[in-house]
């Protein structure tokens, strides 16, 4: 498989199907970025800035964060349990079906 599809409700409440590479190293800010969806990734990807926080809405992934991601989200506004960083989900075939809403800007 090379390209899995997630599933994305922007900010005003719009939801869209979009299709990702899994075999270009990238990670779901890239993808939504690559997709023209408005997410400034101040940082690059680094989860120092968490301009690409979003909200998990299914099982598809874990909710655990790494530390940087923990701590990049403690200081975050729009924090829910389900927050995760965008740049800290690579993109593979295991998140195929993925569902997320991106979270209101900081």
């Amino acid at each position: 498989m090379s390209d899995i599809t997630l599933h994305v409700t922007d900010r005003e409440g719009v939801e869209h199907s979009i299709l990702a590479p899994t075999d270009m190293s990238m990670n779901v800010m890239e993808v939504l970025k690559a997709n023209d969806f408005p997410i400034q990734a101040v940082c690059g990807g680094m989860a120092m800035c968490a301009s690409c926080q979003c909200y998990v809405l299914n099982d598809v992934i874990s909710l655990e964060r790494n530390p940087d991601e923990e701590a990049m989200l403690w200081e975050a506004y729009h924090v829910k349990e389900n927050s995760r960083l965008g740049c800290q989900i690579p993109i593979t075939e295991a998140i195929n079906g993925l569902e997320l809403e991106i979270a209101p800007e900081q």
